[in-house]
């Protein structure tokens, strides 16, 4: 949600906001189901396909807030020292206002709530403005491996009920910094290391067709043989670890969050951010493209309105613990499509989205 800022629709990067459309789409497919308790409450072949979306719109999102300050802090990585303080500045301002939009809705009852981490993931970044890129790599790398240890060192259940429902000392000191940092949804440990990555990754010449290329067969190869060496551990672990434990160790879905969990979804993200970079440079001029990307010119509006509205309104209605997996998936995407019509119409006339809008502000 933190966005380039370039000085002309001619030099945006049209593809990145093509990719946080579609993990808008995939955010509130994934949310929607949680919030109705409809895991499983569908046919096996349905609950199978959206629980690939689980953990990876989150990733994308994080990763282009990382490939966004990079590329709004070019020139603060090249000019004076006063460009680097005007950048971080600005760059906390904008954290801490997502810290509050965050607060705001966990008050509201939204326990899975994003921005307060990326507030954390912005104001951390800050720091590394100047970084050289490999120190970026190396950071990311000693992020998983962190995050790995802490893992196999303490118990990833403290705090959660036994269904991994509700975080039950959220609201105290200790539960706080403990679900922020290790085991909330999307922690510091290791969801950071998607945000470095995605600075590393905004620093290359996006632009270029030969860097796309070269970058989508790598983050596929991750992504594929992560997931291909995660099921052959656990199948192999097994006889030796019960499912549960094989699962905890070599699992990719993004609770607990794993170093296998990390490089398939890492992977995934990027081959997804550069596909769309293709993309949207070959359908620019299409309806599909005008429709699609005003929705993620706008994610942190449809963020905040997917919660307050899209499903204020099921409760409004005492539809919102339905358990139906198809309902919830036929109203994400009812709800989307409206996000859709209405994103183009919005930008016509006032340019950006209104939370935007306000962080532009700052």
């Amino acid at each position: 949600m933190v966005k380039d800022e370039a000085k002309g629709a001619a030099e945006r990067l049209t593809g990145l906001d093509l990719a946080r459309s579609l993990a808008v789409f995939g955010m509130i497919l994934v949310n929607y189901r949680i919030a109705m308790g409809a895991e499983a409450g569908g046919p096996p072949w349905l609950a199978a396909a959206a629980g690939l979306l689980e953990g990876r719109s989150s990733a994308v999102f994080v990763m282009l807030a990382g490939i966004g300050l990079s590329l709004m802090t070019r020139r603060a990585r090249q000019g004076e020292a006063g460009e680097l303080r005007r950048s971080r500045t600005v760059i906390r301002k904008r954290a801490l206002y997502l810290l509050l939009l965050g607060i705001g809705l966990l008050l509201a009852g939204w326990s899975a709530d994003i921005l307060h981490y990326y507030a954390l993931y912005l104001f951390l970044g800050s720091f590394l403005i100047r970084a050289p890129s490999g120190a970026l790599l190396v950071w990311t790398a000693g992020l998983l491996v962190c995050a790995q240890g802490q893992l196999l060192l303490l118990d990833y259940r403290t705090g959660w009920d036994p269904a991994f429902h509700q975080y039950l000392d959220f609201w105290t000191p200790e539960g706080f910094l403990r679900n922020l940092w290790f085991n909330g949804y999307h922690p510091m440990l290791p969801w950071f290391a998607f945000f470095v990555f995605g600075m590393w990754l905004g620093r290359l010449s996006l632009r270029d067709e030969a860097v796309r290329r070269r970058g989508l067969l790598v983050s596929l190869g991750v992504g594929f043989l992560s997931e291909a060496t995660a099921f052959a551990a656990r199948s192999a672990s097994i006889p030796y670890l019960d499912e549960e434990g094989a699962a905890y160790l070599f699992g990719t879905k993004p609770m607990p969050p794993g170093l296998f969990y990390m490089l398939s979804a890492g992977g995934t993200a990027a081959a997804v951010i550069l596909l769309c970079l293709y993309a949207a440079d070959r359908l620019q001029e299409s309806a599909l493209a005008a429709r699609l990307i005003p929705a993620g010119q706008m994610a942190l509006t449809h963020y905040v309105l997917h919660v307050i509205a899209g499903l204020g309104l099921l409760e409004l209605l005492g539809a919102l613990e339905n358990g139906s997996l198809p309902f919830a998936l036929l109203y994400g995407t009812g709800y989307y499509a409206a996000a859709l019509l209405l994103s183009g119409r919005w930008l016509n006339r006032f340019g950006r989205g209104p939370f935007e809008a306000l962080m532009r502000r700052l």
